[in-house]
């Protein structure tokens, strides 16, 4: 069953108001696999048989562990047919995204199946580009970059289990993010994005990814104090509204990017026009 959260306990400031919204917000507890999976990566030395068998128990995610170690993430490696091979390939951090991502899906269970089928495609195409475009850029860890891309709206299945009337508003804003947070404060006096942190807290994801969802919707998040918004956490940001665009034009809904959030990225990583049809080159052949 889902908890609620406290949002006051919180180490982060908000407006009173979305706090109070927030605290009749349920937030999805932490799933057991996931808690398993973190507990023992963050141990000094970290068992590779302890997590092959924690993934192996499950099918489905011994399945996406398969898929992600055989993505173009990884390069041109051999193609890897066991989940053995993949735990090998994959490293702690890229197992704790396989093990997110089923448990992320897993959350959404009993929402409407296509819109959820295209939100988690969506999700998992820009997962994957932020993990590639991060290894075009000194200093964003990949795995970090896909965490964030496949985390960074995770909240929006949570609204929609909390007000009988998201789906329709979620819809309606077709993909604008900048849309549909003044829609959701609006009526709902929060926002996915302070839900999200709330979410990837709970869950035990490390903290500047945590503050990075917290962030990616603020129109001020690139002049914010470094104590209030690390650079590693506004890099995972901008990199990943880079993938958007990448992703948004190759599959033709680029203009839902906002254009000010395009140049803040841009300016931010220092991605030229040349960098950008080179992205697109790499992310069209990931993603084809």
């Amino acid at each position: 069953m889902a908890t609620s959260t406290d949002p006051k306990s919180a180490s982060l400031t908000i407006d009173a108001d979305i706090a109070q919204s927030l605290a009749r917000v349920r937030i999805p507890p932490c799933p057991a696999i996931v808690t398993e999976i973190l507990c023992e990566i963050q141990k000094d030395d970290p068992q590779i048989k302890v997590l092959n068998r924690i993934i192996a128990s499950d099918v489905g995610i011994s399945a996406m562990a398969v898929k992600l170690a055989n993505s173009a993430i990884f390069g041109n490696a051999a193609k890897v047919t066991s989940v053995q091979q993949a735990v090998n390939r994959l490293g702690t951090a890229n197992i704790l995204n396989v093990v997110v991502d089923a448990a992320l899906r897993k959350s959404s269970d009993g929402l409407p199946s296509q819109l959820m089928e295209k939100f988690w495609s969506r999700a998992s195409s820009l997962a994957l580009a932020a993990g590639l475009l991060a290894r075009r850029h000194v200093g964003i860890a990949p795995d970090a970059a896909y965490t964030y891309a496949l985390f960074h709206d995770a909240a929006i299945p949570v609204m929609m289990q909390n007000f009988p009337d998201y789906a329709p508003l979620y819809a309606a804003s077709e993909g604008d993010g900048a849309q549909l947070i003044a829609q959701e404060r609006a009526h709902f006096h929060c926002d996915h994005a302070v839900a999200g942190w709330l979410l990837a807290r709970n869950w035990g994801l490390p903290e500047p990814i945590a503050l990075a969802i917290r962030y990616h919707h603020d129109p001020e998040a690139y002049i914010l104090p470094e104590s209030t918004l690390p650079s590693n956490s506004l890099a995972l940001i901008a990199v990943t509204i880079i993938a958007e665009h990448v992703v948004g034009e190759f599959i033709g809904d680029a203009d839902l990017i906002d254009n000010r959030a395009f140049e803040d990225a841009r300016l931010f990583l220092g991605s030229s026009d040349a960098d950008l049809d080179e992205f697109q080159e790499i992310i069209a052949a990931a993603l084809a």
